[in-house]
């Protein structure tokens, strides 16, 4: 299953942003709406979405995977594609996807759709309890996000120091010390920065966490640079060109930089993917 992380949720912030922006919503449907309901990817009560209706778009924002809609009226709808997705942007309404889970269409007579994939969120919210919803407060909290200006060495190390635990734990997961990583990056990222799985966060060198940090940077800024990863397709439908250097991409193939084997180990309630000789 393919994660939507940080970058991707960017992108597709951007992207929904210039394109409904000012649109007013004319109607709404929820399909599958009670297999959703159970597993919580979807408001308790449908007729929530009920208040979408007339509702213009003022503004479109992303923290971690969480991608907030604002609208008029007191109005949000979070929509947090976790463990995979597709949110596309139709110019009419005439040839919309056969599998969707949320449908927006506006006075325009365009459209925009969602399908969650494996698991996520698509919640309809008042300003009143935007602070309280959990996949909100989650995200947009005051851990910090590897974009955006706290993302300092000196903050980052601080706090991996101070977290003592398993280096997964520290990186992904809701008490992380950044907001917005998950699995797929973390196998990138820890490969980039020659460090194993399973050693503990307060255990880096000086040297180790330096690199650590550059590799976290080096990920989000190519997976941003290049329209995201090559499983994800943004809003259009155009496929991302980027290409981890580390997981389940590697799976059967040799390290390329020493040549050795790459290993899959369980780790940290999944899989990792990982270089038994470069990572120590």
């Amino acid at each position: 299953m393919v994660s939507i992380e940080m970058p991707e949720a960017r992108i597709l912030a951007i992207q929904i942003q210039k394109e409904l922006v000012g649109k007013t919503i004319q109607s709404w449907r929820i399909d599958e709406g009670e297999k959703l309901q159970k597993s919580k990817m979807v408001n308790e009560n449908l007729q929530d979405y009920d208040g979408l209706i007339g509702r213009t778009i003022q503004s479109v924002r992303s923290r971690g995977n969480i991608i907030h809609v604002k609208l008029d009226n007191k109005l949000n709808l979070l929509i947090a594609p976790e463990y995979g997705g597709a949110l596309l942007f139709h110019e009419n309404t005439s040839h919309l996807p056969k599998k969707k889970h949320l449908t927006l269409e506006f006075g325009d007579e365009t459209a925009f759709t969602v399908r969650l994939k494996g698991w996520g969120h698509i919640y309809s919210v008042e300003d009143s309890r935007l602070k309280s919803s959990y996949v909100y407060a989650r995200d947009f909290s005051d851990t910090m996000a590897p974009d955006e200006e706290q993302f300092t060495y000196e903050h980052f190390s601080e706090q991996m120091r101070s977290a003592s635990r398993n280096i997964k734990m520290a990186l992904v997961g809701k008490d992380a010390v950044v907001v917005g990583l998950s699995n797929s990056a973390f196998q990138d990222i820890i490969y980039r920065a020659k460090v194993h799985p399973k050693r503990k966060s307060s255990d880096l060198s000086d040297s180790e966490m330096k690199s650590l940090y550059e590799a976290i940077q080096t990920v989000v800024r190519e997976r941003l640079k290049l329209g995201g990863k090559t499983q994800f397709a943004d809003l259009y439908g155009k496929q991302g060109g980027y290409s981890p250097a580390m997981g389940p991409n590697m799976k059967d193939e040799s390290c390329p930089n020493c040549g050795t084997m790459v290993e899959k180990i369980a780790h940290g309630g999944g899989h990792v993917y990982l270089c038994p000789e470069c990572q120590k």
